[in-house]
């Protein structure tokens, strides 16, 4: 799906290098303005622009680990108040 409104979803059980990569290709886009998600015959592409909100969730419970990570932006001009800087060590 390349134009218009549509959605991907994707869930693989991968390493930590391969998701080094992974997160590496989606700052590459962002900076480039063009985000490419593919997965066999699906596609979207997704072209971040001006303001993005980020959303960090993090939870540690007996013994299993998760990290939620959003990121949202519109196509419009519409741009909201930005929140205090996140820092992430």
């Amino acid at each position: 799906m390349q134009n218009g409104d549509g959605s991907f979803r994707h869930e693989s059980l991968q390493s930590r290098k391969s998701i080094k990569a992974l997160l590496e290709a989606v700052t590459k886009g962002i900076g480039k303005g063009e985000l490419t998600l593919s997965d066999g015959d699906e596609e979207i592409v997704l072209e971040p622009g001006g303001l993005i909100t980020v959303r960090v969730r993090a939870e540690r419970s007996s013994g299993s680990n998760r990290i939620d990570l959003r990121l949202t932006w519109t196509e419009t001009a519409d741009t909201p108040k930005p929140k205090s800087d996140l820092k992430v060590r």
